[in-house]
């Protein structure tokens, strides 16, 4: 299963991405969506070294998109990158039905697959020749999407609403999985993709949202540092909260404001329901949510200073450990050698040792052994063979 991959010539992501060091991430993320979209794949068939620069600006913008990573590469360059954990998208429409399959296995399994957005579908969006169907504020539509394709709804809301604020959020009962996609319109009266979310399983269905709220907003990438837990298990726990990204849109104006779901399940549509609230009946949640993040961000930064105290500490475990090992072995070795010096003081094993060496003697070990009164050679068979000897002296001659 090949994605975009590392490239052997590295470039400067920034000038890959054609963006300056201060460019803000709605900035360079307008800048990947346009050169992925003329470098994709579907629209140069017939062009190798196309597809060679798609994939260089993956890579770059799998750098720059990650501010963890944006500020490794500021400071080292590559070598402070873990190129193993570098997350990419895959196209789908250019895996071919066998890939495909694997790419669904995996994914079945638990492994999270990033996947592009087909340049037919953004295409058609930045050329304004999508059908948009209203999604009033406050009601849901459902419905059912192919593969690689999406159906877009357009919003309309006014200034009270706006300042309000605004949610939009999409759910699938039947566990599909989608995209959540916003648009925000070019000059040429077409729309270009400005916000990306992948449905995540919540329970008993997967799901994503938009939360236009006027505090910043994050969202949670499954798929950062996937490689590097999967290798590191422990791992897991402490990069959990790093898929954390803050979101680029925070509000909303007055107007009409364009959505999609996206269908990215590999074999078939995707269910789905979509709806579109205004948060003014939402006060106190809303600010829960704001609460909610603060203390995530927080407790990310914890988890950061904690994981290098806990990495300390289990590396003198494993070095108290290695130690234990060692001397319950050297313990084992010293008492096994005091039994074996103990077991020698025996004067069996010696008298017999002796008995061997002896020649001229023809009394055996035991009679060698026997010390004591004459009493104590009256065994059972000596008192037999004297009573043996007085029978056959009988006078048997007198009775006859």
């Amino acid at each position: 299963m090949e994605g975009p991959s590392t490239p052997v010539l590295r470039r400067d992501p920034y000038e890959v991405l054609s963006v300056s060091r201060d460019s803000s991430d709605q900035e360079i993320k307008s800048a990947y969506r346009k050169l992925a979209l003329k470098y994709h794949p579907d629209k140069n068939v017939s062009n190798p070294e196309a597809s060679e620069l798609f994939k260089e600006v993956a890579y770059s913008y799998s750098i720059l998109s990650d501010p963890e990573k944006r500020r490794q590469y500021d400071t080292a360059g590559f070598e402070a990158l873990e190129t193993d954990g570098m997350d990419m998208e895959i196209d789908l429409s250019n895996l071919g039905t066998f890939n495909t399959m694997f790419a669904a296995l995996f994914s079945k399994l638990g492994v999270p697959i990033k996947t592009t957005i087909s340049a037919s579908v953004l295409e058609e969006a930045l050329n304004g020749t999508v059908t948009i169907r209203p999604l009033p504020l406050g009601t849901s539509v459902s419905g059912k999407v192919d593969k690689q394709c999406a159906h877009f709804f357009g919003v309309t809301i006014n200034e009270q609403q706006a300042q309000a604020g605004i949610v939009v959020r999409v759910t699938s009962s039947a566990q599909s999985k989608f995209k959540l996609l916003y648009f925000e319109q070019e000059a040429n009266g077409g729309y270009g993709l400005a916000l990306q979310e992948d449905s995540e399983k919540t329970g008993k269905v997967t799901s994503a949202g938009m939360y236009f709220l006027h505090f910043q907003v994050y969202r949670m990438d499954s798929t950062v540092n996937a490689l590097a837990m999967a290798k590191d298990p422990e791992a897991a726990f402490f990069k959990r909260l790093e898929g954390l990204q803050p979101c680029e849109v925070s509000e909303l104006k007055s107007g009409t404001h364009v959505f999609a779901v996206y269908g990215d399940n590999f074999f078939k549509p995707a269910g789905y329901t979509i709806e579109a609230v205004c948060a003014r009946p939402f006060e106190d949640i809303t600010e829960k949510l704001k609460e909610i993040e603060s203390q995530i961000l927080k407790k990310r930064n914890d988890l950061r200073q904690f994981e290098t105290e806990y990495r300390k500490a289990l590396a003198r475990f494993q070095e108290v450990t290695n130690r234990y090992t060692q001397e319950k072995q050297a313990v084992d070795e010293l008492l096994k050698q005091r039994d074996s010096i103990h077991s020698s003081f025996t004067t069996v094993r010696t008298i017999a040792n002796s008995g061997s060496s002896t020649s001229g003697s023809n009394k055996a070990p035991d009679e060698e052994v026997s010390v004591g009164s004459p009493t104590e050679d009256r065994t059972p068979d000596a008192k037999d063979r004297s009573f043996k000897k007085k029978w056959f002296n009988l006078n048997l001659s007198k009775k006859a």
